[in-house]
Formats: structure tokens, sequence, C-alpha cells
């Protein structure tokens, strides 16, 4: 029998109202991309859920998308010709850790036929920290090691973290 250690009912947590949350849209070359990340505060650290639809694919089994998904310390989604979401800056990083031990770095997103869901726990920031920070999708994966923003490509989604 399966044992929950973190006394968390995961379960329920999804039924609640999020603490915050970020209504995600892509740029202008990416208008079909759109979704929401929820951020539930919990004893144990932040429940993270993604989900997000519109995402590029690719027809190649071999080489479905995955996306660089984190968190910048930017408080919006405007931009500029080269830059379409500049204002969201560069990484959440307050503790000025390394790559990949930024407090906004997250799991990647893994596209499936355009669409991409994820939840997971975290204890790098709690929800009362990136209220007003911006969440965004990279066209790459992160790799991880690249300092400081893991080489994942250009910004193709954000959204701003709200109450």
């Amino acid at each position: 029998m399966y044992t929950n250690r973190c006394n968390i009912n995961f379960t329920s947590i999804f039924l609640r109202r999020p603490d915050a949350s970020a209504a995600v849209r892509g740029s202008e070359k990416y208008p079909d991309i759109n979704g929401r990340v929820n951020f539930y505060q919990t004893r144990m650290g932040v429940i993270v859920s993604a989900e997000i639809s519109g995402l590029p694919q690719n027809q190649d089994k071999c080489e479905q998308p995955v996306f660089g998904f984190h968190i910048h310390s930017g408080t919006q989604c405007e931009g500029n010709a080269d830059d379409p979401f500049a204002g969201a800056q560069g990484h959440y990083n307050p503790d000025e850790c390394m790559h990949p031990y930024h407090a906004g770095d997250l799991p990647p997103l893994f596209g499936t036929d355009g669409c991409a869901f994820s939840a997971f726990l975290t204890d790098r920031f709690s929800v009362k920290d990136i209220i007003g920070k911006t969440v965004i999708i990279h066209a790459s994966p992160d790799d991880f090691m690249t300092q400081p923003s893991g080489n994942s490509g250009f910004k193709i989604a954000c959204g701003e973290i709200r109450v």
C-alpha cells in the first residue's frame, strides 16, 4: 500500500482556488499559445500546475517539442521587436545561485499535439515571493548547464503572476 509521507492530500489541493495564477499567452509569432499556470502554497512548498495549448508541434515522433519553463524576475509581458517579452527580464534568482539552481528554474514542458500539462512540488520559492513576477515558456528545452539561462532559446509565451 502506498503511503504519502509528505502528509499532503495532493488531490484536494487542485479542488481549491489557487493562491496565485498566470494567464499565459503566446508572442505575436506564436498567437495560438494560451493557458494557465496555477500556484498552490502548502506547508511543504508550492505546487505548480501548468495547462498550455497551442504550442508548436513537430510531426517527427523522435523530435517532439520540449520547452524551457521558468519564472522570470520581471513584472510584465511587454517587449520589443527583438524580444517580445523583454519586460519579463531574466530568470528569478534571488539567491544568485548557479543554473540550474535558480529559484525560477522549473521542469520543462513536454509538448503533446500542441498541448502540455505539468504539476510538481517545489520549495525554491513561496507564492508570496513570486506574485508580480512572470512565467515564461521558451522555444527550446533548458539544458540545465549553460549559464545563466540554460540555452533555452527565445521566449515564445508569457504570463504575469497575480493573486
